[in-house]
């Protein structure tokens, strides 16, 4: 028995034990579909962006790859953007979301979380010969640039108040903002922080936190989590993880452990 079909035979018996009339099952649905719908960012080097011939690649394309392949279904990618990330699941547009989202207990109310498939920290970045920051007070009076309802705004919202905090519909958008100087810094995640336009001439001016990367699925749906938390446990033993992150993060970072 072949990797695809034993996952979909255990996936058969754990439904088969739900009893009689229980809530619909997205792992089953998208098992019965042959398609998986994953919600991705296009807008974020080097987790999801569009390459030199204008076509859709990063990390979390990778994954989502691997993880239609070892479901054995056909992948139909859905792009989304930073705010829009945890309404495409509750709206049912997607069935998987894979875009670089870190887990906070206020949209942990919302979605499920699998364990962390990656490793980042959260950061106020600026050029080299900037002043850094001792405290998130120390930012009155700065301006910043942010993608618009991402983890990063609402956490400078509430901590650095004397901030002039500059809102983006995306990542990209606040990047290119900085790059024209009209911000002295801008807000991100050190992945794409080390990815970005003259990421050589950057440094982090004020860690915030670690923020590992998950992937989300809608409240409810144990079955599709416990599948996705196994199916990353098994490509992070059989190296294909690590690949990727050496392939888009030239690097393959330690997942904290979150046992």
């Amino acid at each position: 028995m072949n990797f695809k079909t034993a996952f979909a035979a255990a996936a058969v018996g754990l439904m088969a034990l739900a009893p009689v009339g229980a809530f619909a099952d997205k792992l089953e649905d998208i098992l019965n579909n042959g398609t998986v719908r994953v919600g991705v960012l296009a807008d974020s080097a080097p987790w999801g962006f569009r390459d030199g011939a204008g076509e859709l690649t990063g990390f979390d394309i990778g994954l989502a790859e691997l993880i239609a392949a070892d479901l054995g279904v056909e992948l139909q990618i859905v792009e989304v953007t930073g705010a829009a990330r945890i309404p495409s699941l509750l709206s049912d547009q997607i069935d998987v979301l894979i875009a670089a989202a870190g887990a906070t207990p206020e949209r942990a109310q919302q979605v499920m979380f699998t364990a962390p498939y990656v490793a980042t920290d959260l950061g106020v970045f600026g050029p080299a010969d900037a002043p850094g920051f001792q405290s998130a007070a120390d930012m009155a009076g700065t301006s910043i640039a942010v993608a618009r309802g991402t983890t990063l705004d609402v956490w400078l919202t509430d901590n650095a108040p004397g901030a002039n905090i500059v809102r983006f519909e995306d990542a990209a958008s606040a990047l290119a903002a900085f790059a024209a100087g009209q911000t002295q810094y801008f807000a991100e995640n050190s992945i794409i922080a080390k990815n970005a336009e003259g990421a050589a001439n950057l440094e982090l001016k004020f860690r915030i936190r670690q923020s590992p990367a998950h992937i989300a699925v809608s409240q409810g749906e144990h079955n599709l989590l416990q599948w996705l938390n196994t199916d990353l446990f098994y490509n992070r033993l059989n190296g294909k993880l690590d690949a990727l992150q050496v392939e888009f993060f030239g690097e393959a970072s330690a997942v904290p452990n979150m046992l």
